[in-house]
């Protein structure tokens, strides 16, 4: 089988980072204040042991309905390297350990799995590699509501991923799956569809909860050039493709119920945003032109997002990419949780950063 080649921040990335900043490795390796905890997933740890969880990408973690992690996985292996054996795609496993603690994030169960066992896929995929149709369904974000005990993760369906290349994927479309069980996930018929140009800019969602409604930031797909938009739709109502209302700029002010207006613009990949407990809103995403995981703050879901501060460069862990952000951060210093993947023939797996936003 060939697997896509996703993540490539190699040389070029690397020399894009230290032309910007005008220093050389050591120095701009400083500016970076994130700092590596512990790696999460490899062939060597239990997570391969229990559940064969060994070569994977993302661990995506968001709160789950009765207050524990959920950690979503894309494309996974029993081996260490993509392409491997036990292919399946989306992958959860689940914590409660706080990721602050002297231990970091320690896994404690996977959906579907009562104990230990193979860890299977959360929701059907046609894994059909022709590039003409569904190669496989890859998370985007994951969020729950106490209220009813009903978890919704958004996905993309992939079509073809691209070898070195930008974009470095094409998308059918972003779509909702949920679940009422907490492990088996069903694909709503809900698709917002991808274009013939593969520039769609919500194809790749971040989605969190405040008060009533869920506020989703998205992007392109494949780490391309191009906007970042902001939507909101009640919480109730995610299925209900008219409630969503975009945030837009009528050449006058802000207002919701609008065409979205890009609020942030870039080579952007796999956003991240959490509100956190004292009420500050987190983002993170890759940004590729600087080869680096960055974070921003804001006040409120639709307000002025701060400059970007470099958390993980590529100088710190070559082929990086993620860096996504854990509910339970705080704004205190070393306190911002961020789980970053690695790319490459050889390793491919995710580990805990600390950084300060």
């Amino acid at each position: 089988m060939t697997l896509r080649r996703r993540h490539f921040l190699g040389a070029a990335a690397l020399g894009g980072l230290s032309t910007m900043v005008g220093l050389g490795r050591a120095e701009a390796s400083r500016l970076a204040p994130a700092v590596w905890k512990k790696r999460l997933t490899g062939a060597d740890l239990d997570t391969a042991s229990r559940w064969q969880v060994a070569g994977t990408d993302l661990g995506i973690p968001y709160l789950l309905e009765n207050g524990s992690i959920g950690y979503l996985f894309g494309d996974t292996f029993s081996g260490p390297r993509p392409g491997g054996p036990g292919w399946r795609s989306p992958v959860m496993l689940r914590s409660n350990v706080q990721p602050g603690s002297s231990t970091g994030v320690v896994f404690d169960s996977a959906a579907r799995v009562f104990g230990d066992g193979f860890a299977p896929e959360i929701m059907d995929n046609a894994y059909d590699t022709s590039g003409n149709s569904e190669f496989t369904v890859i998370p985007n974000d994951g969020i729950a509501f106490p209220e009813t005990g009903r978890q919704v993760v958004s996905y993309m369906s992939i079509r073809q991923w691209y070898s070195g290349q930008t974009p470095a994927w094409r998308t059918n479309y972003a779509g909702l799956a949920f679940s009422d069980n907490g492990n088996d996930f069903i694909r709503t018929p809900l698709q917002w569809p991808n274009n013939a140009d593969n520039t769609d800019p919500f194809q790749m969602w971040t989605m969190q909860r405040d008060g009533d409604y869920v506020y989703i930031y998205s992007v392109r797909a494949g780490r391309q050039p191009g906007p970042m938009m902001l939507r909101r739709v009640p919480w109730e109502r995610m299925f209900w493709p008219d409630e969503y209302e975009g945030w837009g700029w009528n050449g006058t002010d802000w207002g919701w119920g609008r065409p979205c207006t890009p609020i942030l613009s870039g080579v952007l990949g796999e956003p991240s945003v959490r509100r956190l407990s004292d009420g500050t809103w987190a983002m993170t995403y890759l940004n590729l032109s600087r080869g680096a995981i960055v974070s921003r703050f804001a006040s409120r879901p639709d307000g002025i997002w701060s400059d970007e501060n470099i958390q993980v460069t590529a100088f710190q862990e070559p082929n990086l990419y993620g860096g996504f952000i854990h509910p339970w951060s705080t704004r205190a210093a070393g306190d911002l949780h961020l789980m970053v993947s690695k790319w490459t023939d050889t390793a491919y797996h995710m580990s805990q950063w600390a950084g300060t936003l």
